[in-house]
């Protein structure tokens, strides 16, 4: 009987470790199957920059290069891993990067330093609507104006941290990210640790996306320097006959607290537009505000080349603040998509020296060739009023994606 009793026990315990056994064996296959049988890709871009400034210029080519590997799916889990480089070509890098030290003083800037670096390397989690990745990223929300990946530039800007996105159904979406490192485009040389919270909630309504934020900026050096930004925005459209109107307004509130200052600053961005015969026009109202002159709004996570004109005379809004009227035409020509903007740059709050910021007219052609590669051409005139340089900027390039 003893016998009978040990061997049902050895069986019993056999069958256990067996079913342990296998399931970890079914579970190691999944891991292997999901890493081996995920997807890889590259981006490459090879452009040419010039820069022409009163009493100073600049040029390069460069070639930047992204190589990612993503991997299958196990249980929700995936993880993502990318590695960007850029390369001067054929010597032509006269050019200076501020932060690096490059060429520092010798010509014009051009923010494309070389470097080879992780753009990206996270960890990320998917199920039901619900999608949180963990590591190196990039983090956008609306339309690049607040966040931003920067992609314009070679060493586009990335995030260390946590994000987390869930579709709570199919009219609301709820956005958060913590960030603990911002990796801006100079490489390595001007990261900045920091204590970010992004909140982020659209509702898609019957007229229009509905969206409200709350951006909570610190960089995490010991000193008091919280950027709060909260505001409400609306984009929309209807038709008119066969004419498309699209429409948008957005309005923000900034304070800026250090330990001897505190500013306070509004945001006004009003746009209407419309498209017909395959042609969109816009007009554009921007107001980035000024607290009577000693501090204006700031945006320091944007894709700022996207706003107030491509020369980038205006990736930091001076004290006096800056209001953006614009005009934008855009068509389609010759299998591509040409754009035209005008921008006139007044101040918000002008003083006895500064008042008209300029004008700038930006046009640019861009055009896909089958399913892998494109090629652009770019061109931004910028005419200084009481503050700036004339600056005449133009890019020319080809880029390759598999």
């Amino acid at each position: 009987m003893k016998t009978l009793k040990k061997t049902k026990l050895t069986i019993a315990l056999s069958a256990a470790i067996i079913g342990t056994s296998a399931a970890s064996m079914a579970q190691a296959e999944s891991v292997t199957q999901a890493l081996t049988s995920g997807k890889a890709s590259v981006d490459m871009r090879l452009r040419y920059e010039s820069v022409d400034q009163d009493a100073s210029d600049a040029s390069a080519l460069t070639l930047r290069t992204l190589l990612a590997y993503e991997t299958g799916s196990v249980n929700g889990f995936s993880a993502k891993i990318e590695m960007e480089d850029n390369r001067i070509v054929m010597g032509q890098g006269d050019y200076t990067v501020g932060p690096t030290g490059y060429n520092l003083g010798e010509h014009s800037v051009i923010a494309d330093p070389e470097h080879t670096e992780l753009d990206q390397g996270y960890i990320q989690y998917k199920s039901d609507g619900f999608t949180a990745k963990l590591g190196r990223q990039v983090i956008t929300m609306d339309g690049h104006r607040f966040i931003g990946h920067v992609g314009w530039r070679n060493d586009r800007q990335t995030f260390d941290g946590l994000s987390a996105q869930f579709s709570v159904s199919e009219d609301l979406t709820l956005k958060y990210a913590y960030i603990d490192q911002r990796n801006r485009i100079f490489a390595e040389a001007a990261d900045i640790d920091a204590k970010d919270h992004l909140f982020n909630a659209s509702y898609k309504t019957a007229i229009g996306m509905l969206t409200g934020y709350g951006y909570l900026l610190e960089m995490d050096n010991g000193t008091e320097n919280a950027l709060d930004t909260f505001g409400v925005s609306l984009k929309g459209a209807t038709k008119a006959g066969d004419t498309k109107v699209t429409y948008a307004v957005e309005y923000a509130s900034q304070s800026n607290e250090t330990a001897t200052t505190d500013f306070s600053t509004d945001y006004l961005n009003l746009e209407v537009g419309a498209v017909f015969s395959g042609v969109t026009a816009k007009i554009g109202y921007e107001v980035l505000g000024s607290d009577d002159g000693m501090k204006g709004f700031a945006t320091p996570l944007a894709t700022l080349h996207k706003f107030n004109g491509w020369a980038d005379l205006f990736l930091g809004t001076p004290n006096e603040g800056l209001v953006d009227t614009s005009f934008t035409i855009a068509g389609k020509a010759l299998g591509g998509g040409w754009t035209v903007v005008y921008h006139n740059f007044e101040a918000d709050s002008s003083s006895a020296t500064v008042d008209d910021l300029g004008s700038e007219l930006d046009i640019s052609y861009g055009k896909k060739y089958g399913k892998h590669y494109s090629a652009g051409i770019k061109y931004a005139a910028y005419s200084a009023g009481d503050i700036k340089v004339d600056t005449d900027k133009v890019w020319v390039w080809v880029g390759a994606k598999f």
